[in-house]
């Protein structure tokens, strides 16, 4: 009975370990691609519904990121399109007229 109840405490211990020991594989650059290649960047949310969002959001390496238009449900995200992120921001500001 005792070496039943150590070895579920051990089993148990293991499991509430696992999520730090995953995040500090990923600090440490092992835990897939480095962190510079996987970045993104919310670009705007537009609520369209009590639970339901239009996102774009900016992916990719620094040579070729993307915009994708992400409709997102409570149940599911859906990629609605996909364009190549504009070089510059400020082609994104609206023109504002002379007076």
């Amino acid at each position: 009975m005792t070496q039943a109840l150590l070895l579920a405490l051990l089993f148990l211990a293991l499991v509430a370990a696992l999520p730090f020991a995953v995040r500090w594989l990923q600090r440490r650059g092992l835990g897939g691609l480095p962190p510079s290649l996987v970045s993104s960047k919310l670009i705007s949310a537009l609520a369209v519904g009590p639970q339901q969002k239009v996102v774009t959001v900016e992916i990719g390496p620094e040579s070729a990121r993307v915009w994708l238009i992400l409709g997102v449900t409570q149940s599911s995200i859906t990629c609605l399109h996909q364009v190549p992120a504009p070089r510059d921001a400020t082609t994104l500001a609206p023109e504002v007229p002379s007076r």
